[in-house]
């Protein structure tokens, strides 16, 4: 396996960083090309979500680091998907800074 760690900007307080990752956390099968990916998180610290997708056959540990000015994504790539490295980085990307910029909704505890 390879790590590929992805650090991305933000300007959120923690306590509204760790509401929107924990509310968009839902959404993720969804940024996943293919529409059949399964993910599981836990939260083992109040900066570090843990994840596991497993899509197309494959599973994917990850984690997120929660931290003032940036969210670090670091994601351990089995076998053939290193070599998808780059167009998962820019799916990363793209698809967390929807997560950071999504306002969640009014009344919501998300």
């Amino acid at each position: 396996m390879e790590d590929l760690t992805i650090d991305l900007p933000h300007q959120l307080d923690l306590a509204e960083l760790r509401r929107r990752m924990e509310g968009g956390v839902a959404k993720l099968p969804s940024y996943i090309p293919g529409g059949i990916a399964k993910v599981d998180h836990s939260w083992p610290s109040e900066s570090r979500m843990a994840l596991e997708v497993t899509t197309f056959g494959q599973v994917i540990p990850a984690h997120v680091d929660l931290m003032l000015g940036r969210v670090r994504v670091t994601l351990r790539l089995p076998g053939m998907l290193k070599l998808m490295a780059k167009p998962i980085e820019a799916m990363v990307r793209k698809s967390g800074e929807q997560l950071l910029l999504e306002k969640p909704a009014q009344g919501s505890k998300d």
